[in-house]
């Protein structure tokens, strides 16, 4: 009988092991779950939203300070920033798994205490599809992909609803006052250049470099978009009354709510791909 009860327990143990499900995280580590986790805390936005767009909001019990998509996240706890949240208000939400940036600081201390970390950073359009199917996978949901090709296919029909005579323009992004701008590398770049237009920020500057604010007087754009926040301060900044875009009122202004759709590399990138189509259809004309 003894041996009886010995074999089953190492039957169990092997039925366990094979059902584990094993991750590498986009710091390279290893995350074993032996199921899919219903405690999650999300240190970032953009993961925030995917765990939502694959609908598993519930499993959500904290959030960083900046999740505020979609509404019902803002009831939750929040645990402070993404970077440096707060170690004690995590431990005390219980999460089978905490999912947060690459360059958050709080990983360590997180797994010393026992509690597993994925960190999962999409900075491309190719990231968001591959997070989001990686967490589809963490999350047990099967039709990830779907959710993805959903998302590509509304960014697609964004991009062929932009009328021809937008088509070519050049166009600044402005992410953060500073200025801090969207380059060609960026992800923003990239959803630039499916719809067609010229982003004046090369990618060798980097995704999102500081600029001289001269250097995009010389760019002299056709299009600017930013939001609410650099409008404030656009009008002190040396030449920029005699760009083209701005003497020409084609400035496109967003506000908070869009721009956090903008600049959030995630399942949302199908309305943001629509903001910047319809400000395109709004303001740009053939250069």
């Amino acid at each position: 009988m003894r041996l009886a009860w010995v074999g089953l327990a190492a039957l169990c143990f092997v039925t366990t092991a094979a059902q584990a499900l094993q991750m590498t995280d986009d710091l390279g580590q290893t995350v074993t779950l032996l199921q899919p986790p219903q405690r999650i805390v999300s240190l970032l936005p953009s993961l925030t939203e995917t765990v939502c767009e694959l609908g598993q909001c519930a499993r959500l019990v904290g959030v960083d300070r900046y999740s505020n998509y979609p509404d019902s996240v803002r009831q939750l706890p929040q645990v402070g920033g993404g970077l440096d949240a707060n170690v004690e208000a995590i431990v005390a939400l219980k999460p089978d798994l905490v999912l947060m940036a690459t360059s958050s600081r709080v990983g360590d201390r997180l797994r010393l205490l026992g509690i597993k970390t994925m960190a999962l950073e999409p900075k491309t359009h190719a990231d968001v599809k591959r997070v989001l199917e990686k967490l589809g996978q963490v999350l047990g949901v099967p039709d990830a992909a779907r959710v993805w090709r959903a998302v590509d296919m509304a960014v697609q029909a964004a991009a062929q609803s932009l009328p021809l005579n937008a088509r070519g323009v050049r166009v600044y992004f402005e992410v953060n006052p500073g200025p801090y701008g969207a380059s060609e590398s960026s992800f923003i770049g990239e959803t630039l250049t499916r719809l067609g237009v010229k982003n004046i920020i090369p990618a060798h500057l980097g995704p999102f470099p500081r600029l001289n604010p001269e250097f995009i007087v010389r760019a002299d754009p056709d299009v600017i978009m930013l939001g609410e926040r650099s409008l404030d301060g656009m009008a002190q900044r040396p030449g920029w009354g005699n760009m083209r875009a701005v003497r020409n009122r084609q400035v496109c202004v967003f506000t908070p709510a869009q721009s956090d759709a903008l600049v959030r590399p995630g399942p949302r990138m199908s309305e943001a791909t629509r903001l910047m189509a319809q400000c395109l259809a709004d303001k740009a004309r053939a250069p």
